[in-house]
């Protein structure tokens, strides 16, 4: 798809050396536009520059230029009035000729008007649009829901009201997020108007991002209620009401249906693309790194402000310092009490058996370490000699193996102490060992997490795969109570089928 082009010479009454008087008649013509005034004499154009702001003297000859300009340029249109009546062969001269402006001139006279209103006016992140897209959305779902062609015409300018509100959000968040990038970029040389901007725009963003999940998700949910009712359907409603006048050539309806599809198009990214980020997620990932980029510009200049001196101005007086140092020992002293960028000597010592210790424990945690004497006097941890025999780790290796076996073999106890030969009443297991009823309530657990089938019953199996537990809602709402050595446990009074999937001993409990 090639890009647009921009017709020849569209802007060029701006750049010539009597664009003010160029500009002053586009908008003479422009405000006879907002009268419904289609075209103007010679006279009524020279009337019509003073009503506009423009009291340069001008003859006539340099207004009859100008005039011919904009038309050169394809800018006014030049008729003759024929249906007139004229007294005299000066008022046929000055009367006889009109000017409006053609299609290409109304198009650069409101170009002119948008860039000067984007120069102008800054953007805003306003929550009230938000609103009124889902407002004017479920509007859209309700007027669906009624046939009568009647309404055709409600449809119609409901879907231009979300139209609107849908491009003031997107030229409000372009604009707004391009002065917000060029305030974080900024270095204001008023620090505390700087710092009060900066404070107010964080306040801001933090106002606009709360609750902007759920305001997105209601929008979401308004989309799917309309596009149930189908947007083609949404469309040829919207143009039965639209009462399109007929033009020679082409049909309109085609270009305006094709203008909606891409407006349509253009409020699904925004709120429910079918691949990628919503913007307005993205929007509000943007608002949250810029308030956290601004509180940090904030820290910067209130620590600045703190300090006597700048962190510049330091280094220039630690170089002088240098400088003067009488020795080399003596700068290398400085040195160390300016940087103490000298190593922890203590930091290498490591515990005896470090392994069981987490990675991520603190140092508070973790068992103390011993440092030698002579680490301070020194900066050794022991006294030079001979190489110390290699640590005999056997007796820690043996301690470690019996410690897995002990820990399996109480694993397999209370597994096999749970293991039922059918199901059971959960308060059939009475009393229990403290670490037996959480291993219990953790096969239960993972019982409820699945999804039941038609008669309520759930399954589950253990992470090795060894252990299946069933698990049936209790059919009289019973109530169950297990008592362990640190209290009472109480709960609903499943049915409870705990069993090995290999062949293994079970413990045998009645009461089902």
């Amino acid at each position: 798809m090639a890009l647009p082009r921009v017709p020849e010479g569209m802007f060029q009454f701006t750049t010539t050396e009597r664009a003010d008087l160029h500009t002053a008649v586009m908008y003479a013509f422009g405000e006879a536009n907002e009268r419904l005034e289609t075209s103007l004499t010679f006279d009524q154009v020279r009337e019509r520059l003073r009503q506009v702001g423009f009291y340069a003297p001008v003859d006539d000859a340099g207004l009859t230029r100008a005039l011919g300009q904009l038309a050169a340029w394809e800018l006014l249109d030049v008729v003759q009035n024929h249906a007139g009546s004229y007294a005299t062969a000066e008022e046929y001269e000055r009367k006889n000729l009109q000017y409006s402006l053609t299609r290409k001139g109304e198009a650069a006279f409101a170009g002119v008007q948008h860039a000067l209103a984007v120069l102008t006016t800054s953007g805003a992140l306003q929550t009230a649009v938000l609103d009124a897209i889902g407002d004017r959305l479920g509007e859209l779902g309700e007027l669906l829901k009624d046939d009568d062609p009647g309404v055709n015409r409600r449809i119609f300018t409901t879907l231009q009201e979300l139209e609107g509100h849908l491009d003031a959000l997107r030229n409000n968040t372009k604009s707004f997020n391009g002065e917000l990038q060029r305030l974080m970029r900024a270095e204001g040389a008023d620090l505390t108007t700087f710092n009060d901007v900066k404070g107010a725009t964080v306040a801001y963003l933090q106002e606009f991002v709360t609750n902007l999940d759920v305001r997105a998700d209601a929008i979401s949910a308004a989309l799917d209620v309309v596009e149930q009712r189908g947007v083609s359907v949404l469309h040829s409603r919207a143009l039965d009401g639209a009462e399109l006048p007929p033009l020679q050539g082409a049909d309109p309806a085609v270009a305006w249906l094709a203008a909606r599809r891409a407006k349509w198009d253009g409020l699904l990214l925004w709120f429910r693309p079918e691949e990628g980020t919503p913007r307005v997620r993205q929007l509000h990932d943007v608002a949250r790194r810029a308030i956290v980029s601004l509180l940090q510009v904030l820290d910067r200049i209130t620590e600045s402000r703190r300090r006597s001196s700048s962190a510049a101005s330091d280094f220039r007086t630690l170089a002088r310092w240098f400088a003067n140092a009488p020795s080399e020992d003596d700068a290398h002293r400085l040195w160390g009490t300016a940087f103490g960028l000298t190593s922890a000597r203590h930091a290498h010592l490591a515990h005896a058996d470090a392994e069981p210790i987490p990675t991520a424990a603190t140092w508070v945690e973790t068992p103390p370490v011993e440092v030698s004497a002579l680490l301070r006097t020194s900066g050794r941890t022991e006294r030079m000699g001979r190489t110390a025999r290699v640590r005999d780790v056997k007796a820690l290796r043996a301690e470690r193996r019996e410690r897995a076996q002990r820990e399996r073999a109480e694993l397999e106890a209370a597994w096999q102490w749970l293991a039922t030969d059918g199901p059971l009443r959960l308060s059939a297991f009475g009393r229990l060992d403290h670490d037996t009823l959480r291993r219990l309530l953790d096969l239960i657990g993972r019982a409820l997490a699945a999804r039941p089938d038609s008669d309520g019953l759930r399954r589950a199996l253990t992470s090795d795969g060894r252990i299946e537990v069933r698990l049936w809602p209790p059919p009289d709402g019973r109530v169950a109570e297990l008592r362990t050595a640190k209290g009472r446990f109480r709960g609903p009074d499943y049915l409870v089928d705990i069993r090995f999937l290999a062949a293994g001993p079970s413990r045998k409990v009645s009461g089902a």
